[in-house]
């Protein structure tokens, strides 16, 4: 049966400290685990995620194909993100390779019957999980004629996936921006979403929504901007930024940070 799911993707060309812990179990077995929790639109554990007062334990389950884990930068950069953002003082990453599930492109549809069928990680008492699952095809929305594909998206409350044999293609054909900078400018991007940016389940305290761009920012240089979202443009951003010697992955501006901080981030 074919569901429909909102879908928050990020388009583009390009586009462990010491309380964490990492692990590679084997799949637990779930029983009776209730999921409904974790079956929520997008955003609507915003503040579960940025506060304190109903989880203090962030679960990631990184579920990848054989051969497409993420970069231990990447997730180090990731988990740098959450700790700015976030209240959130105990976070876990586990990591547990998946066969390929060999097809050309991957659909909406496809991508959460993947996650159903095998994630394990659930809201268990005041332990929020998050999964992430790190593909080995493109997402069936590409219009590569167009120039435009999806490095990333997320679909539920704690469901993320990303399009990791996009992006290393995309990082092989530039000479200083690394598989890491596109991964770490991905996951932040679409985590983002997850902590209701922009009015995705996060209040907007002023106005700073791009009105040509539902749930992205209007603020030049900020993470949230929808031109990270189409191929030129988001190249030429994180070159631009390696050119004046800054930070290469953007970062929120104010006006999202101030959002994060009255729903209960940092």
């Amino acid at each position: 049966m074919k569901k429909k799911i909102a879908f928050y993707a990020l388009l583009g060309l390009v586009v462990v400290l010491s309380c964490s812990k990492d692990s590679d179990d084997s799949p637990p077995s779930n029983g009776n685990v209730d999921k409904t929790a974790n079956l929520q639109v997008t955003g609507s554990s915003a503040n579960d995620i940025l506060s304190n007062t109903n989880f203090d334990k962030l679960v990631f389950e990184i579920v990848y194909v054989d051969g497409f884990r993420p970069t231990t930068t990447a997730i180090t950069n990731f988990e740098t993100f959450i700790r700015e953002r976030t209240f959130k003082t105990d976070i876990e990453f586990s990591y547990r390779s998946l066969a390929s599930p060999n097809e050309e492109s991957l659909t909406t549809e496809e991508v959460d019957d993947i996650e159903q069928e095998n994630r394990t990680a659930y809201n268990d008492g005041t332990t929020l999980a998050v999964y992430i699952y790190f593909a080995d095809a493109p997402s069936d929305g590409d219009d590569l004629d167009e120039g435009l594909v999806t490095l990333g998206a997320v679909y539920r409350n704690t469901s993320m996936v990303i399009y990791e044999s996009t992006i290393r293609d995309l990082a092989s054909r530039s000479n200083i921006i690394s598989v890491s900078d596109v991964e770490s400018s991905t996951l932040n991007h679409e985590f983002a979403h997850l902590m209701g940016l922009v009015d995705l389940g996060t209040e907007l305290v002023n106005d700073h929504e791009d009105p040509e761009a539902e749930n992205h920012c209007n603020v030049s240089g900020c993470l949230m901007r929808a031109e990270l979202q189409f191929g030129g443009p988001t190249m030429k951003l994180l070159e631009k930024n390696v050119s004046k010697g800054a930070a290469v992955i953007p970062v929120l501006d104010d006006e999202c940070i101030l959002d994060l901080q009255n729903n209960g981030g940092r």
